[in-house]
């Protein structure tokens, strides 16, 4: 349930070399969308030095979360610590709920779904930008989806989902399967796959794999299934 979290290992090599090589002009343009979104006023009590300083914890951050593959506990402890300056001396920035996902990623790795939850609520309680609030909405989803709360989890994915409808689709479509609900995970895989094809996007290998599955079972072998099972 929560593989989301394992699949972005792909892309972390490039994001840091990435960040590296445009973290100036990145910080730039942070600083130009807070004037227009929160008044310059506000944005220039804040700084253009927090901003920067900021950026280079996170980088930090990264280093320390994706250095290598399992984290020893040195890594962990340094990437725990530098996520907690983040959410302490740089509260009001957006760096700060991008330290907590990586809290809440490191916490999923560490079968900590408890903590994953928590952080995961606080980037909700910072007020975050859509597309922040939508991906921590997916992510929290899939904890509460381990953690037993498949229900509660179903009703935070039934909030807007923006670009990310597949994502949230395919999502109902696992915790639907975890609740045995077959049926229904077919109708959300096929939602998942049809919003892909409509943005000319593929599914993923997995997205094929659970539509196969299940299609394998329509019609006449799932309404042969004990209710409970479809």
């Amino acid at each position: 349930m929560v593989d989301s979290y394992r699949t972005e290992e792909e892309q972390v090599a490039a994001l840091r070399e990435w960040w590296r090589e445009n973290r100036n002009t990145t910080i730039v343009t942070v600083v130009l969308a807070l004037g227009v979104g929160f008044g310059w006023q506000g944005w220039q009590n804040y700084g253009d030095e927090q901003a920067e300083s900021a950026a280079s914890v996170y980088l930090d951050l990264l280093d320390a979360a994706h250095a290598a593959a399992p984290l020893d506990e040195t890594q962990a402890a340094t990437a725990r610590h530098l996520a907690a300056t983040l959410k302490t001396d740089y509260r009001r920035s957006i760096y700060a709920q991008f330290a907590a996902l990586q809290l809440a990623r490191l916490a999923v790795n560490g079968d900590d779904l408890e903590t994953a939850e928590q952080e995961l609520r606080w980037v909700l309680s910072q007020d975050p930008r859509d597309d922040v609030r939508r991906v921590t909405q997916l992510r929290l989803a899939r904890v509460m989806a381990a953690r037993g709360e498949a229900e509660q989890a179903l009703e935070v994915l039934a909030l807007d989902a923006g670009a990310y409808r597949a994502a949230y689709a395919e999502a109902r479509g696992d915790i639907h399967l975890q609740l045995a609900q077959r049926e229904q995970a077919l109708a959300a895989y096929r939602e998942a796959a049809e919003d892909n094809e409509s943005n000319g996007v593929g599914n993923s290998e997995a997205l094929n794999l659970k539509l196969q599955s299940l299609q394998m079972l329509e019609p006449r072998a799932m309404s042969a299934l004990p209710r409970g099972e479809r």
